[in-house]
């Protein structure tokens, strides 16, 4: 909490490619060490191989599986009289996206397969036809909130 005042959000950049804002914060989470140059190739790299696998638009497809693996809701620590309760809350749509990136990112570089762009391209294809390990990972982040729904009250 800023003692002084609320921090300024600054609006997000497009890609230079599709003028896409969701793409550019996507470019932004898979750069490394500064190399953006990098990370732009293996983004619109997988985007090609996206189009030429299923025949539409990559760009559609990407935004296709950013949406299925966006989270509704989460589990946040409330201390409540000594005891800690994971309490079920919506998350906010800014944050559900940043999630959704960041799962998508941390599961490509954990798959098999030659390089980053192919590896990142069968994560997005997966998690657009509701399959994958990021769309797992929400599907247990929901699942978590459900078995905590109980503790609903403590919301505040």
């Amino acid at each position: 909490m800023p003692r002084r005042k609320a921090a300024v959000k600054r609006e997000r950049t497009p890609d230079y490619k599709y003028k896409d804002v969701l793409a550019g914060q996507f470019i932004n989470y898979v750069m490394r060490k500064g190399k953006k140059s990098v990370a732009e190739k293996i983004f619109y790299d997988a985007i090609e191989i996206l189009t030429k696998k299923t025949g539409q638009p990559g760009l559609n497809v990407f935004k296709k599986a950013l949406e299925n693996v966006r989270p509704m809701l989460e589990v946040r620590p409330r201390r409540v009289g000594g005891a800690t309760y994971q309490v079920p809350i919506e998350v906010r749509s800014d944050r559900s996206i940043t999630l959704a990136v960041r799962w998508i990112i941390s599961y490509t570089k954990q798959r098999g397969g030659h390089s980053m762009a192919e590896k990142l391209a069968a994560e997005l294809l997966a998690a657009s036809k509701n399959e994958g390990a990021s769309i797992k990972k929400k599907v247990d982040t929901h699942k978590m909130a459900e078995a905590n729904k109980a503790f609903a009250h403590f919301r505040w």
